[in-house]
């Protein structure tokens, strides 16, 4: 983090264009993953709009906002298609003629050359950019982004594909960005992200350790609370903030979980990474959740060693060897077909620990003692086994996700302190 403070604040609008988005067939993540990217670089987003393949109504949203805002991003509608119209669109909007890129054209038929397919007309008008624009690179595909930059203002178009639009903003709009003087050379706050405490518990026991003029924001996700501090506009520097932080890790104690971004499950991997110890699971209600978090971060199988899914009695007894006695006197929901699935996953997969899931997520099932969103964890490890119950309040979405994510912190929770006491007694 090199600097906490962009020269001023900034107005930015993102225009995502796409039919699939006002008609519920794709949900809008660019605009959730652009909004985290753009406040992390000091340029929250001022105003978002969702418009169809349409060059009017794209044009109409760019000529309305070109001189109101600094930064305008949009999304989308810039390939070779019938439909893509965002290119002309916003051209017109600026009243600016579209001249081709040879760079780009350039790139775009030595791609085609390795895909072993023959450029047509519709694929190079992806290479053609307003009059005083520049190409962005797309090395993972055949739209080049655009870049048009004027009197200390920017607009960019991004690809719709996340695979291409992600490295793009990252590798190329943002360090330009960053040369016109709008985005931080840094991260704009510092970000402390805990689990197990509210947002408004956790801000009545850290408050009193932020300075006034700092400014604290709350942001909550599945159990997740991140508070952020930024300057505020007080001159903090960023070593300053940075102090502020370690306070407020100090002052949450067991709940913080790391400063920054970091995911629960790339926590407890780089724990089992330290410890060289693996990693098995077992899941009923979360359907293979618990896996996809391990499997999503890179490294994972240095300590993840497998994952069972068994919806079925038979398959907890067939897979991770659950007795048969204990399910019909228990009950597949229980603490202990939980404690069961994890010591047999751990036994199958030949783990140091394992983690284990069953529970009802609904809308169906639950019993009068174990309702619905009732969800039973098991822990193994080389000192025991464990099992805990959760009570979530929520949709069958929402339970599965908040299941994974406690589980997750339980782990981490549980290393932590296997480290403490190896400190402790100096092994």
């Amino acid at each position: 983090m090199d600097s906490c403070r962009a020269p001023r604040p900034r107005e930015v609008l993102v225009i995502n264009v796409g039919d699939e988005l006002l008609d519920g067939l794709r949900g809008n993540d660019h605009l959730v993953w652009l909004g985290e990217h753009l406040a992390r670089r000091g340029l929250p987003v001022t105003r978002a709009v969702a418009v169809r393949d349409d060059a009017a109504a794209i044009a109409r949203e760019v000529g309305a906002a070109w001189g109101a805002y600094d930064v305008i991003i949009t999304t989308g509608g810039i390939g070779p298609t019938s439909d893509d119209r965002t290119r002309e669109a916003v051209a017109a909007a600026l009243g600016l003629g579209l001249v081709a890129s040879p760079g780009a054209e350039d790139a775009l038929r030595a791609r085609f050359r390795i895909l072993g397919r023959t450029v047509s007309e519709a694929d190079l008008g992806q290479c053609r950019v307003p009059v005083g624009g520049e190409t962005l690179p797309n090395p993972r595909g055949t739209a080049p982004g655009v870049w048009l930059a004027r009197d200390g203002r920017a607009l960019v178009m991004l690809p719709g594909p996340a695979l291409e639009l992600r490295p793009m903003f990252d590798e190329e709009v943002v360090p330009r960005l960053r040369q016109l003087g709008c985005a931080c050379r840094g991260e704009a706050y510092v970000q402390v992200r805990t689990y197990g405490i509210g947002a408004a518990p956790l801000e009545e026991l850290i408050r009193p350790v932020v300075p006034g003029g700092l400014t604290l924001t709350f942001g909550t996700h599945t159990g997740i609370v991140d508070a952020r501090i930024s300057s505020g506009g007080s001159g903090a520097t960023a070593e300053d903030i940075c102090e502020v932080a370690r306070r407020v890790r100090d002052a949450v104690g067991e709940d913080f979980i790391c400063t920054g971004h970091a995911c629960l499950a790339s926590i407890v991997i780089e724990q089992l990474r330290s410890l060289e110890k693996s990693v098995a699971l077992a899941e009923s209600c979360t359907g293979g959740l618990l896996a996809d978090a391990f499997a999503s971060v890179p490294g994972a199988s240095r300590v993840f060693a497998g994952s069972a899914v068994c919806y079925s009695n038979d398959a907890k007894m067939n897979l991770l060897g659950v007795p048969e006695a204990l399910l019909a006197q228990h009950g597949a929901v229980s603490a202990e077909a939980a404690a069961a699935m994890a010591s047999g996953a751990a036994e199958k997969f030949g783990s140091d620990y394992a983690l284990s899931v069953t529970g009802f997520a609904g809308p169906d099932g639950g019993t009068d003692v174990d309702p619905v969103g009732t969800v039973y964890l098991g822990y193994c490890s080389p000192s025991g086994v464990w099992s805990r119950r959760l009570s979530v309040v929520g949709d069958r979405v929402q339970v599965r996700r908040r299941a994974v994510n406690t589980a997750l912190d339980w782990m981490r929770r549980k290393l932590n302190k296997y480290r403490v006491e190896d400190l402790i007694h100096g092994a």
